[in-house]
């Protein structure tokens, strides 16, 4: 089962979470990042990393928050792969 960036994320996109993961499977988005579930590999390396605590085992996302689970699913295929510390769009 791989991991989620939910709500929080979205206008943030903090990237402390991706120099972490092994597998490069996060994608940015214009608003915010995306976990590829195909890719992920459950490892939960990038979790305490998020300054923001968006991210979340998909069995553990909250109720007001599971479309992100779609979301992520269909958007990170769209998306580019990001393996590098950005400024996040909160400090902007």
């Amino acid at each position: 089962m791989p991991h989620v960036v939910c709500q929080p994320c979205f206008d943030c996109k903090y990237t402390d979470c991706v120099v972490v993961c092994p597998v490069e499977c996060f994608y940015e988005g214009d608003k915010m990042l995306y976990i590829h579930p195909d890719e992920c590999i459950d490892c939960e390396a990038c979790v305490p990393e998020c300054p923001v605590e968006a991210i979340f085992h998909e069995d553990n996302v909250p109720e007001e928050w599971t479309s992100y689970v779609e979301m992520n699913a269909e958007k990170a295929p769209d998306c580019e792969v990001i393996t590098e510390k950005k400024e996040p769009l909160a400090d902007n």
